[in-house]
């Protein structure tokens, strides 16, 4: 049977591993981007814990690398712990795209695990992945002339679904924000879970907010007159986003939850989290993810 104390000696350190509150920004969060994490808060003396972490690894082993475990002892751990409010041991927090998403406490059977898995789309990877496709060139059209090409398109193919995201995302960049949102709203569920609707809605999200806002000038202003004004920051940063100034936008927003990370119901840490969707910059990002981290963890 497997040791649910020692899983590194049992199964490869890149699918089981100890997460530390000191690494958990960089072992947890971050690698939670690309592949979803479960965390294990356990302890050496809890008996359910002891039933539970063989049947984790197992599955860990069989899902090959479609999830990573990553073990908690909460009485060595206790900082981290807290930070979750774990109440009761074991307990599970899955954690996806860099923020945990759900959980649940006590020891369930293995069928039950596989569905909690199945729920949030993690199936077993298989042992050799194919071949990436060779990427695509970049696209030298205007925003506008690929507008015009998309709807041309579809006008000779309107069944296929894909176009509809293509069209949405190449309306965001010339400012057709209703449109777009339209064709969002419009997609099949497959669609509208791909990451690529994700990111067009989180683009919205910012354009959105700009709509009626004052001038950058004015919200500068306003921000260097009350740096505790978060309303003007997180317009300023929205501002910045949309501009181009991913590393100037997300420092607004940082600095919005170093102030006061529940102001308007948790805004700084959600404003954050949009950004992220909607950066391509990964190392700008991961620098960000882990400094979010540190000030809510």
């Amino acid at each position: 049977m497997l040791n649910p104390e020692t899983p590194a000696a049992n199964l490869p350190s890149a699918l089981v591993f100890d997460a530390t509150t000191a690494g958990f920004p960089a072992d947890v969060l971050e690698r939670s981007i690309t592949t979803p994490v479960l965390i294990d808060f356990w302890a050496e003396w809890c008996g359910p814990c002891k039933q539970l972490g063989p049947v984790l690894e197992k599955l860990a082993l069989e899902y090959n690398g479609a999830f990573l475990l990553a073990k908690v002892d909460v009485e060595r751990e206790q900082q981290l712990a807290a930070a979750f409010q774990i109440r009761s041991i074991p307990t599970l927090v899955l954690c996806k795209g860099g923020q945990p998403v759900d959980g649940f406490p006590g020891a369930l059977p293995e069928a039950q695990l596989r569905e909690f898995l199945t729920q949030h789309g993690i199936a077993p990877a298989a042992a050799t992945a194919s071949p990436e496709p060779d990427a695509a060139p970049p696209d030298s059209r205007s925003p506008q002339q690929r507008v015009d090409g998309l709807r041309a398109q579809i006008a000779s193919d309107p069944d296929k679904e894909a176009l509809r995201l293509d069209l949405a995302e190449a309306l965001l960049d010339t400012g057709e924000t209703v449109e777009s949102q339209q064709l969002l709203d419009g997609l099949p569920a497959a669609l509208a879970s791909d990451d690529r609707a994700r990111k067009a809605r989180a683009r919205l999200v910012f354009a959105s907010l700009l709509k009626d806002a004052p001038a950058r000038g004015d919200l500068e202003t306003r921000v260097a007159r009350d740096p505790a004004d978060l309303a003007a920051r997180h317009l300023l940063g929205a501002r910045m986003l949309v501009g181009g100034e991913s590393e100037a936008a997300l420092g607004q927003f940082l600095e919005m939850l170093r102030s006061d990370r529940g102001y308007s119901d948790g805004l700084p840490r959600k404003a954050l989290l949009e950004a992220f969707a909607v950066i391509d910059d990964p190392d700008l990002v991961g620098r960000f993810r882990r400094q979010m981290a540190s000030l809510l963890f």
